[in-house]
């Protein structure tokens, strides 16, 4: 795949199915994330797989999380449904070093750009992924969970598999809308 074809027509699909990278593919798939833009070689990025028996611990962590927010039912079983959108997910996880030149906010968008660029390998090798964030990934029960530290962040959840379907066409954007000059 044409690397400028697949960066202007990428697109999420929300529902996939096995199988899910392994092997070669998935190597790919992480070494395209060690390869972020890192300011001063921190190597700010973990990342979690949850496979089979993976993604049922993802799915009690995320419960357990909600049912600490007291929350209804209905909350509680999509979030415990939620990690089997994907036969793999990748929680990506921003691991903040104190550096005087390079600040927390720095790593974070240092393992953004690592979720980015394993999604794009995913795609560019016949896969399909979509990222999703929301607000389980900032809670408490989760970052215990992960044995996040500190100024640690879970940046996203990067769920791995194969489209069931063709994505729909990309919608073109006005530049103009986006664009000015200095």
């Amino acid at each position: 795949m044409d690397a400028l074809d697949l960066l202007l027509n990428r697109r999420s699909i929300a529902k996939l199915s096995a199988p899910a990278p392994e092997g070669q593919a998935l190597e790919n798939i992480i070494r395209a994330g060690l390869r972020a833009p890192d300011h001063a070689g921190l190597t700010p990025w973990r990342f979690v797989i949850s496979q089979g028996e993976g993604l049922g611990k993802l799915s009690d962590i995320l419960v357990k999380a909600a049912v600490a927010e007291n929350s209804e039912q209905v909350v509680i079983d999509k979030v415990k449904n939620a990690p089997f959108r994907a036969p793999m997910v990748i929680t990506v996880i921003a691991k903040v070093t104190s550096h005087d030149k390079v600040p927390a906010l720095e790593q974070y968008l240092s393992a953004g750009c690592a979720v980015q660029a394993m999604q794009m390998a995913a795609v560019a090798q016949g896969f399909q992924a979509f990222w999703r964030s929301g607000k389980w990934m900032f809670h408490d029960e989760v970052h215990q969970a992960f044995g996040l530290e500190g100024e640690d962040q879970i940046v996203g959840f990067l769920y791995l598999g194969t489209p069931g379907c063709t994505p729909m066409k990309v919608p073109e954007r006005d530049l103009s809308k986006f664009v000015e000059y200095l």
